[in-house]
This record gives C-alpha cells, sequence and structure tokens, in this order.
C-alpha cells in the first residue's frame, strides 16, 4: 500500500489515457493519489478528479511560479474550493527563485508578491484547519523564515525535497515533513540518497511529482502515479528494509497528515 503525494494528475499529458494512469497505479500498489493545484485553474481540476475517483484527494493552491498570473483576490477562490470534503490539503505554495523574472528590476517585486501570496495561502490553511504542501527552490532561507512565522499552527511538507540530511532534520524539528521523489533513484543524487537512507521512518513520505521526474529506468519520460513503487523501492534497498516497511509507514505518515475524508 503506497500513497503518492503528490502528481499533477490534471495536467494536459494524462488526457489520452487518464483513467488508465489510475488504474495501472492500483494495480502497482498505490492505493491512493493526491492530486495537487498549482493555480486556480488546476486547483480546481484537481478537485473535480478528486470528486470522481474515490482513490485521488486533492490540494488547492497558487505555485509561487504562478503568483504574477494570479488574481490579487485569488484565496477567496482557493477557499470556495476548499468547501468540497476532497480536499485536505493547501498547496502548491511557497517560494522559487529559479525562475525569477529575467528584468532586474522586476525580480524584489516579484519576490515580495511570492512572500506575499505563501502568507495568505498559509492563513487561509490555518483557518481551515489544513496543513500544507511547500514548493522550495533556491529559497530555503526565506521560505524557512516565513513557516517560522506558522509555528504551531499549520504543519508543511517539504514535497520533491532534494537537501541535507542536515536541512530535513532542521524541518523536522518545526514540526513538518519531507516527501522523496523520483530523484532518489537517479546515480548522481547521492545528497538525496543520504538523506533518504537516515531520516526517521515517520517522517517522510514519497510521491512522484508526476508527470516529472520518473525514476531509474524510465528517468526523461513521463512519469506516472504507478512509479511510487519504484520510489519506496529504492528507499528500501537504501535503508535496508522490505519495501512493505515504506508502505506501511509512509502511508500511516500521509494519512496522518493529510487527514482524509475530514469533516
Amino acid at each position: 500500500m503506497l500513497i503518492d503525494t503528490p502528481a499533477h494528475l490534471d495536467y494536459k499529458e494524462y488526457d489520452p489515457d487518464r483513467a488508465e494512469v489510475i488504474a495501472r497505479a492500483a494495480e502497482a500498489g498505490v492505493t491512493e493519489i493526491i492530486s495537487i493545484g498549482t493555480k486556480l485553474e488546476s486547483s480546481t481540476r484537481a478537485v473535480e478528479l478528486a470528486e470522481n475517483f474515490p482513490n485521488i484527494w486533492a490540494t488547492v493552491g497558487i505555485h509561487p511560479c504562478d503568483v504574477d498570473n494570479a488574481p490579487d483576490d485569488a484565496v477567496t477562490h482557493l477557499r470556495q474550493l476548499s468547501k468540497s470534503r476532497r480536499v485536505v490539503a493547501v498547496g502548491e505554495i511557497g517560494l522559487d527563485y529559479h525562475y525569477l523574472p529575467e528584468n532586474p528590476a522586476e525580480i524584489e517585486a516579484n519576490k515580495k508578491r511570492q512572500a506575499h501570496f505563501f502568507r495568505q495561502q498559509l492563513e487561509l490553511a490555518v483557518e481551515l484547519g489544513l496543513n500544507a504542501v511547500i514548493h522550495q527552490r533556491d529559497s530555503w532561507d526565506d521560505t524557512l523564515a516565513i513557516l517560522k512565522e506558522f509555528t504551531g499552527r499549520v504543519r508543511g511538507v517539504y514535497h520533491c525535497f532534494g537537501g541535507t540530511l542536515e536541512q530535513a532534520r532542521e524541518v523536522i524539528a518545526l514540526g513538518h515533513l519531507v516527501s522523496f521523489t523520483g530523484i532518489v533513484t537517479f546515480k548522481n543524487a547521492r545528497q538525496v540518497q543520504a538523506t533518504a537512507q537516515d531520516i526517521p521512518a515517520d517522517q517522510f513520505m514519497v510521491e512522484t511529482d508526476c508527470p516529472y521526474l520518473a525514476p531509474v529506468p524510465d528517468r526523461g519520460k513521463r512519469c506516472e502515479p504507478a512509479h511510487t513503487r519504484r520510489v519506496a523501492d529504492h528507499i528500501a534497498q537504501l535503508r535496508g528494509v522490505p519495501v512493505e516497511e515504506i508502505g506501511a509507514r509512509t502511508t500511516a505518515t500521509a494519512r496522518g497528515f493529510f487527514r482524509f475524508g475530514r469533516g
């Protein structure tokens, strides 16, 4: 039993065969999938998917790379979407300094807008009693600083975690979790592998972040939720335990974090 936490299941890459993709996940032992939102449109589609497939749950959120295209009242729309009992977290939210505007004069304004939306959505999570799926890229200190403002009010999972064991321990100490993708199977991903090997067993989850980051041997191809099994298999090998143990532990952690069937 595994849970993909999360997948971009609403993306156009799955338009030709989405139902088959979901079926293949179940056949691979991926019993539930978190379909994550990155903007208003994808958040809406994620909720629709979750309401049509009993093994899919949704998150709603504005990705930091999409804040310039998001309306100022986006959180109002996210609040409305969150009335669905199939919504289990706010996300994908955070800070991304990797894809900043090309014009240097626009960079500071973009960073401020990212921070504004990040705080707004964390406040929404507190209001709704939900946790948050965190995106962080080239923004470690600023992301952590904002999250510290919400310590004890909301928990986050650093999805697609690529940091060091020390960084993982830092976020865990604040009550947060991390989640590993197919990157952990890449030959040159020694830092992530070392973290996955030594992190406490109840402090991480597994995911695909599909259609991105397909694990070996399909690196570079379309990823799908069934590949969660390969992520779990590789982590089990790193830790020297049966994959069933990784499945049981990460599933329990995911259920505790997302609290399926709330309300």
